[in-house]
């Protein structure tokens, strides 16, 4: 608990205590007792509810008048007034009560956006001219500056490892608890922790457009973007509340006046403004405003914890309608990382093709060159290699220790004369000849996700019905890896333009599932922004993706792991179901207390029930949308 909450707990066990003491001395029996009483009341009562009744005349102040602490503060009076101490002092005791479990309750759940702000560094450690390490802000840090992330500190700034080998704990960026080995060379994002060895890393961002500060502006913005379920409650409120009270207004006057004049018996004041009274408390709608908003803050601080940033409860309201899920291929259900997975038709031993094709080709910055040196594995020594010449579209022809090779594709192999023999895998095929003879073809992929043919099985499960994927890549490569897969549909050898147009057609073909059904996109690169905020729901991959994919979408994957996308769906199914559920439950009481209440059956412990314990148990509903680990 926070001061704030100690403080109302320690108000609430005072005024009960005082209550209890009151009720137990029966003073009322006393020579001028209820005069005594009334005043005593008035202690406990103002230890409780002071708080309120401030906040009541102040909103009377600025004629934002109707609103629970107004109606609250008016029952309660109104009940002391008329002579129902206890009754009255206990309806705002009761009701400090559900507001505290509230309190807390949105303290639990804000627990995990809290431990995701933590990851945003406070400094970071530039080595002097003399050695020593200085700490800096982060935002002083520039492109391309040196840093060094000591064992057990945050990276402050994206960047690449220059020096040392370490394991770092990505937790609290992918959800992910199994941490991740890496050593000079490998890219690494702000926000991971350094558990091991001394790192230094050279920067390839400033501090704001690091991974920590997006993934933040993203959690901060995401409370901005109401879902209609919150958009209706708002609305719901601003004419509930005024009703509500010139309902009790009526409910207090018209009876006693009906029965006055028409029907010329005793008015009864006391007890009709007793029931307009019951009706307020029963009448005050906090469960409905304090849970709605509860269970979408819930549900994407669960998402969250999983790794999975949602923008605002309007898209994890939107995700829950995903009937057909589109996917880009390359970086989302590849790995976009080219590698050799084989040498054919080689007369010479296949390091020997590897070591002629990866020297040819080393003054190359393409994926595909910077794959055949990975695959040579050993240190490409360039003083073995003259007289380049690329040619555009064909590929490379070099001298390697004097030897002419050609490396490149089958029209290379012709331009000079060479045959080249065709291959029956599927990907890049280079084709290398040395001193004027073919000496086989070097065959080079992109790998499939580990996890993609389960994501895809997953989102069946979860009731999308159609999968489909879009991609620029040829048609032979996209249709093995949708077949692979177990992907519904698969549109090939198309430009950024084309992927839009494609979606238009998918977007009318989904509203034949319904007419709230929704289309979701997941993609990864600069060309998939245009179709991410185009569809009705943009799924971007996080951790590798670029920075314009992420800015277009609406739900972003922080470790590039398509499996989370059923998940994310599911998640937001969970957090659909308790909002409805919260809806129906606290509307039907309500409804059900509020005729009690107008026909004098019920009371004032059933109008606490009906607006304190109907508040308790949404409340205690809504945190269920925080549990999201098992689904």
């Amino acid at each position: 608990m926070n001061k704030k909450q100690k403080n109302v707990l320690k108000r609430i066990i005072i005024s009960f205590v005082l209550i209890i003491l009151l009720k137990a001395l029966s003073i009322g029996t006393l020579p001028y007792g209820n005069y005594l009483e009334f005043v005593l009341f008035l202690v406990p009562y103002w230890i409780i509810g002071n708080d309120i009744l401030k906040k009541a005349w102040k909103g009377i102040r600025k004629k934002q008048v109707f609103d629970e602490n107004f109606l609250m503060a008016t029952a309660t009076v109104g009940a002391i007034l008329l002579g129902d101490y206890v009754e009255g002092t206990a309806v705002m005791l009761f009701y400090q009560i559900g507001e505290l479990f509230q309190s807390y309750a949105v303290g639990k759940s804000r627990k995990n956006i809290s431990e995701l702000m933590d990851i945003r560094p406070d400094y970071a450690n530039i080595e002097s001219e003399d050695g020593e390490l200085e700490q800096v802000d982060p935002d002083e840090v520039e492109i391309g500056s040196i840093i060094v992330v000591k064992p057990g500190e945050k990276i402050p700034i994206d960047g690449i490892i220059t020096e040392g080998h370490s394991t770092l704990n990505t937790s609290a960026l992918t959800g992910e608890s199994i941490p991740r080995n890496v050593s000079q060379g490998d890219e690494v994002n702000s926000g991971c922790i350094n558990m091991s060895g001394l790192l230094k890393i050279e920067t390839t961002k400033e501090f704001g457009e690091s991974t920590a500060s997006k993934v933040l502006e993203l959690v901060e913005e995401a409370s901005s973007r109401k879902s209609q379920q919150e958009n209706f409650i708002s609305r719901f409120a601003h004419y509930y509340t005024p009703a509500v009270c010139y309902g009790a207004l009526a409910l207090a006057v018209l009876p006693p006046v009906i029965r006055l004049v028409f029907l010329h018996t005793a008015p009864m004041w006391g007890d009709w403004i007793f029931r307009a009274l019951t009706f307020l408390v029963i009448s005050c709608p906090c469960a409905l405003v304090i849970s709605i908003p509860l269970s979408f803050f819930a549900g994407i601080g669960g998402a969250s914890r999983e790794g999975v940033l949602v923008k605002g409860s309007n898209y994890l309201e939107s995700l829950s309608r995903t009937k057909c899920v589109v996917f880009d291929k390359t970086g989302t259900m590849t790995e976009g990382v080219f590698e050799v997975v084989g040498v054919h038709h080689n007369h010479m031993p296949e390091e020997q093709v590897l070591e002629y094709a990866a020297h040819a080709e080393s003054y190359s910055s393409h994926p595909i060159s910077k794959s055949l040196q990975k695959a040579y594995g050993k240190k490409i020594d360039q003083s073995r290699v003259t007289d380049v010449e690329e040619i555009s579209g064909h590929g490379v022809v070099a001298n390697v220790d004097g030897i002419r090779v050609a490396a490149g594709n089958a029209k290379l192999m012709k331009r000079i004369g060479v045959e080249a023999i065709g291959c029956d895998g599927i990907g890049a095929i280079v084709h290398v000849a040395v001193d004027g003879k073919y000496e086989g073809h070097i065959l080079i992929a992109d790998r499939v996700k580990s996890h993609a043919a389960d994501a895809i099985r997953n989102l069946k499960k979860a009731g999308v019905k159609k999968t489909v994927m879009l991609t620029g890549d040829v048609k032979t490569v996209a249709d093995k890896v949708a077949a692979e897969l177990g992907i519904d549909e698969v549109h090939s050898e198309l430009l950024p333009g084309d992927k839009v147009d494609k979606v238009e057609e998918l977007l009318k073909m989904t509203a034949s599932y319904g007419s709230k059904a929704t289309l979701a996109f997941v993609g990864d690169g600069i060309n998939d922004a245009p179709v991410l905020s185009r569809a009705d729901i943009g799924i971007a991959m996080g951790a590798l993706g670029s920075d314009a994919a992420i800015e277009a979408a609406d739900v972003v994957l922080m470790d590039d792991d398509p499996i989370k996308i059923a998940k994310a769906i599911r998640i937001s199914r969970k957090c659909l179901r308790i909002v409805y559920q919260n809806i129906y439950f606290a509307i039907g009481i309500k409804i059900i207390c509020l005729i009690l209440g107008a026909v004098g059956i019920a009371n004032m412990w059933l109008a606490i029930f009906a607006d304190v314990g109907v508040m308790v148990i949404a409340v205690l509903n809504a945190i269920r949308a925080l549990n999201v680990k098992n689904l």
